[in-house]
């Protein structure tokens, strides 16, 4: 999680004539995503932090100029393996979700939560803290997973998102201030940059839906 220190297209499960299904893209992007983080922490590892606090800014500070950047990299970030390790099976398990409904869509979806997720944090977080951790994109997708049924209409990705609620419902409750050292506002706009997400391209599919 976060902290503070301080052919059936929609589905991506059939392609066109000629196209690789979208399932073989979706996982290759997502276990691809996940390499990433991994390699950037052993990095950081191997120099004591040092890779995070200059190259990076090492998070978002909210309302502070130099803390501003990090929100365009707070995401790739971690306080150590345990930090990433607590956010790899759900960014795995959603991340693999969202991308199955299009790599494009996933973009879409994953810059939404990354700038709203970061810009919430650093216009309402706390002063004095710094926020990092890709469990803003946890959040994010699950909350646009559970609502994009409903703006969609769409009755099987409605019995996802139940499905979803059952198994990661619980962890919505870090939207919430009170455990110490969470960055729960990270996770508060993560989500709601899910949500946003979800609202956006649903409209943006019905302008594109054929009129009788």
């Amino acid at each position: 999680m976060g902290i503070t220190t301080g052919g059936m297209t929609d589905a991506g499960v059939t392609a066109g004539p000629g196209r690789t299904p979208t399932w073989p893209r979706a996982a290759a992007g997502t276990l691809g995503a996940l390499a990433l983080l991994y390699l950037l922490e052993v990095f950081d590892a191997a120099t004591g932090t040092l890779f995070d606090a200059q190259f990076f800014d090492a998070g978002v500070t909210p309302r502070s100029l130099d803390g501003l950047s990090g929100v365009l990299w707070a995401p790739l970030l971690h306080s150590g393996f345990t930090h990433l390790g607590a956010n790899a099976v759900p960014l795995g398990v959603l991340g693999f979700l969202v991308a199955l409904g299009g790599l494009r869509r996933a973009v879409v979806v994953t810059a939404a939560v990354w700038l709203i997720g970061g810009l919430g944090v650093w216009v309402f977080g706390a002063t004095g803290t710094v926020h990092l951790g890709a469990s803003v994109l946890v959040f994010g997708w699950l909350a646009y997973l559970l609502v994009r049924g409903v703006f969609n209409a769409n009755f099987g990705q409605i019995l996802l998102g139940l499905l979803l609620g059952v198994v990661y419902g619980g962890v919505l409750w870090g939207v919430l201030p009170g455990q110490a050292g969470v960055s729960w506002e990270g996770h508060l706009f993560g989500a709601l940059g899910g949500v946003a997400a979800a609202a956006v391209l649903s409209r943006r599919r019905a302008h594109r839906a054929p009129r009788a």
